[in-house]
């Protein structure tokens, strides 16, 4: 599993997760910063895009995707502002 920098940070410099879950959402639950990327209610973050091998959860079945083998698994943070 593959994050970016940002995200990296708050996982103490890692970037690149190794992990043995059978679904998405399992995997991400794994992470040290699984509280930035779920809410309370453990749905991923309007802001927070993961995908599996290039394709967005969303276009399959969300945080409960299979993941069956050597998946690579990208989590992408999308940072959102405006002007002052």
């Amino acid at each position: 599993m593959l994050l970016p920098s940002l995200l990296a940070a708050e996982a103490g410099g890692r970037g690149r997760f190794e992990t043995d879950a059978a679904t998405v959402a399992e995997a991400l639950r794994a992470l040290p910063v699984a509280d930035l990327l779920l809410d309370e209610r453990g749905e991923l973050r309007p802001l927070v895009n993961v995908y599996v091998d290039g394709i967005d959860v969303r276009e399959r079945e969300g945080l409960e995707t299979r993941l069956d083998g050597p998946e690579k698994i990208r989590v992408l943070a999308a940072i959102a502002g405006g002007w002052l």
